[in-house]
This record gives C-alpha cells, structure tokens and sequence, in this order.
C-alpha cells in the first residue's frame, strides 16, 4: 500500500506541475499543489523505504520529469493546443484619414476611457481623456494623434 500512495503523490504531483507549466501560466494552485504533492511523495519514500530507495526514488521522478517536458516539447504534442495565428492589424489602420478635428460623432460603447464611436457611418476605436463616457453620448473629435483619436462629449 505505502507503494502506491508513493507512486500516486508523485505521479499526480509531476502531472499537476506539467499542466502548470503548458496550460496554466505563473504561479497558481495548480502549480503549488503539484510541487507539494511531489515533495510529500519523495519524502514518504526515504519515511516508509529507507535512505537507499528514497534517494533512487528522488532521482528516477526528476529524471522522469525532465523527460516528459523534453519529449512534449521536442514532439510537437503541445501544438495542437497552442494559436499560430496572429493579428498583424490595427483597428484605426489608415482610417483616421477621413476625420478631422472637430468633426462630431456618437459612442456606441461606453468609453473607460478607451470604447468606439461612430463619424459619418464608420466605427472607430477613440479615447478620452480619462474621463468615463456612456454609450450613446455625442462626441466631438479634439486631438489625432496618429491612429490614435481622442474625444470630448459635446455638452
């Protein structure tokens, strides 16, 4: 029995660091559960089996760690989980040329200060200037700033 409760911490513990590693980045419960799951698994071995097999047993899971991160990694067996696509546009991207300063429109999201307006049929990703704007507020173009837009509500 003191086998497989051995067997199982570490297993889970190694597993639960693996899925750490690949799904959920940083450190978080799953993480430390892992690690502490490992430990408690190598220690109960040098408890229940002696110095001998606990250090054997120390160096065949962390070898059996390593192993595991370089064939998933060397395999490609991660990739069917990872994007490969990636967005190389920007929202305002040469549109801001149509509008000027001054030129008058309506959000049609709340601005935090970021949100989207609409000028003459076409959205637009603008800014405040920290100030919150709610959806539906008519707004007038005050500064251009590349594609950047910033905006004011009309009082």
């Amino acid at each position: 029995m003191e086998w497989f409760i051995v067997m199982a911490l570490v297993i889970f513990g190694l597993g639960m660091i693996l899925v750490e590693i690949i799904f959920v980045p940083g450190t978080t419960f799953v993480g430390i559960t892992g690690i502490i799951s490992a430990i408690i698994g190598v220690y109960l071995s040098f408890v229940y089996f002696g110095a001998t097999v606990g250090w054997w047993f120390l160096i065949l899971s962390s070898l059996a760690f390593a192993a595991s991160l370089y064939f998933g990694f060397r395999g490609q067996t991660w990739d069917r989980f990872s994007l490969k696509d990636s967005i190389k546009s920007r929202f305002n991207e040469n549109l801001t040329i149509d509008l000027q300063v001054a030129q008058q429109g309506i959000t049609i999201s709340s601005l935090r200060p970021v949100g989207k307006a609409e000028f003459e049929n076409r959205t637009y990703e603008v800014k405040s200037h920290g100030d919150y704007i709610d959806s539906g507020t008519r707004v007038e173009i005050i500064k251009i700033d590349g594609n950047n837009i910033f905006v004011q509500p009309i009082n």
